[in-house]
């Protein structure tokens, strides 16, 4: 299957918001989790350090392998999945 980017993610209002093309999940690349352009970056890598304090200037310096857009996508989809709702399935 390889590496899978996000083809798009919906806005809670059902609208499509934006293609998130820098964010892929390989299976066997970092347990699955979502990370920039197939790298071993994950997107809660870069969440973490942003929450933190650092700055994207900042990222960028310390890892030159990233681009300005791949800290914007990560913070995209970690606002996306924030948003998304949990629905609880009835048991017999």
């Amino acid at each position: 299957m390889g590496n899978r980017p996000l083809i798009g993610y919906i806005h809670p209002g059902g609208t499509l918001m934006e293609t998130l093309n820098r964010i892929t999940q390989t299976p066997g690349l970092m347990g699955g989790k979502p990370c920039i352009r197939g790298m071993r970056v994950t997107v809660g890598m870069i969440v973490a350090q942003v929450s933190s304090g650092m700055s994207t200037d900042e990222l960028l310096a310390d890892y030159p392998y990233l681009e300005r857009d791949d800290i914007t996508q990560a913070l995209q989809y970690a606002a996306w999945r924030a948003e998304e709702r949990e629905v609880v399935l009835a048991t017999s």
